[in-house]
This record gives C-alpha cells, structure tokens and sequence, in this order.
C-alpha cells in the first residue's frame, strides 16, 4: 500500500530542489504524481515551489476535478498537458514541469537537444525534440506534446520550458536534471566549436545499455540516424 505521506513530502522536496536549482521562479512549474487509486496528486497553482507544504498540495481525478483540497486551492490550468501524458501513456506515474533555464534557452532559441553526443544521455533519454508552440493553459499545449510523448520522456516546450515523464517522481526528477545538464554541456560545446557526436556503432552499444542499467521509459533510439542512411 502506498504511503501517501511520503509521496507528499516527496513533492515537496523535489518542489524546494527545482526552486533551489534556479529552474522555477515565482509560480513557475508544476508536478504531479499518479497514485494507486488512479487519483493524482498535484501542486497548486499560484504558489512558489520554495513554499509548498504537504497540505497546499491537491488531490484531482483523471479529468481534473478536485477531489482533496484546502480551501482557496486548486491545481494549475497547466494539469492538461499532465492529465494528457497519463492519458498517452500507461507506464507514466509522474510529470514534472520546469523553466530549467539552459534547457529552456535551446527552447527560446528553437534548437533541439537531438544530438547524441554525450553518453549518459544517450542512455537515458535519447535525443529530446521541441514540441510545437501552445498558448499556456489551453488544449494546444497536450495536442502539441501528443505526438513526442510516445517514444520521449523528455521534451522542450518550444519558447516555454521543459516536461520530463517517469515511472516514478524521482525518475521523473532526474530527467529533468539529466536534461538541463545536458544543456548546458552542449551550450559549452557549442562554444567550443561544436558537438561531436558519437559513432553510430557506439550509439547501439549505449542504447543496449538501457537495460542493464535497468532505465525505465521511451526512447527514441536513433531514427534519426537511420534517416540519413
């Protein structure tokens, strides 16, 4: 049986972390969690992730409908890009939104991290697209995700941020970390001349890795590779 305290406190921890880490301003960002009982718990809206406290937290259903909540709190209107990804996807038990901001520059800028250059990455997310432009808090934002969440657990929001998808909260957290790293490791690269990326032959040895290292989720592989051949 799960316990819900901790997945609570949990939340509020990666909350405090992303604050921390600079990847979230003001109200920015939201996660959510997908519990036993299909219901979900999410942050609120109009909070700062450095005040978030197991009881601001809310209890929603699959459609959005507050289930569990202190008076005045209410989930984000972002909950359909969330409510889309555990839609999409049945191996997904948590998403986590950010503004992690050298990930969120490749996303400002319009350029995608799809290039394999780096090996933990390689591994554990593949390349990660930016998905097309959706007015925040409407139904453009999961109809333009739908198409990448199906073989991503990590994507860019194109002039908004990032959305990582895992089997659990922390998996979903360190995608996130994973990504904004791998951000600014390219960003350096990329003033040093350039990425370079792996040998494709290499590449197959590292995606057959995902297994031993016991990585849950989608991964593109390399088809993008394969579209040059």
């Amino acid at each position: 049986m799960e316990n819900i305290k901790e997945i609570k406190d949990a939340i509020c921890d990666v909350c405090h972390k992303m604050w921390q880490l600079g990847w979230v301003a003001a109200n920015d960002g939201n996660v959510t969690v997908l519990l036993d009982d299909d219901t979900l718990l999410a942050t609120p809206t109009g909070i700062s992730k450095s005040f978030i406290t197991p009881e601001k937290l809310v209890r929603i259903d699959r459609e959005g409908n507050i289930l569990e909540a202190n008076e005045g709190y209410r989930p984000s209107s972002e909950i359909k890009m969330h409510l889309r990804c555990y839609k999409d996807r049945a191996d997904v038990r948590s998403v986590v939104h950010a503004h992690p901001p050298t990930a969120t520059g490749f996303a400002v800028a319009h350029i995608p991290l799809d290039r394999y250059d780096m090996i933990e990455t390689v591994v554990s997310l593949g390349s990660i697209p930016i998905t097309p432009y959706g007015t925040p808090s409407t139904y453009e934002v999961p109809e333009a995700i739908a198409p990448y969440i199906q073989e991503h657990d990590a994507v860019l929001l194109e002039n908004h941020g990032a959305l990582t998808l895992g089997a659990n909260l922390i998996d979903a957290y360190y995608k996130m970390e994973t990504l904004e790293l791998f951000a600014k490791i390219n960003l350096t690269a990329y003033m040093l001349g350039g990425p370079k990326e792996i040998s494709r032959a290499n590449i197959d040895k590292l995606v057959g890795l995902r297994s031993y290292y016991g990585v849950q989720g989608r991964h593109p592989g390399y088809k993008h590779y394969a579209a040059e051949d």
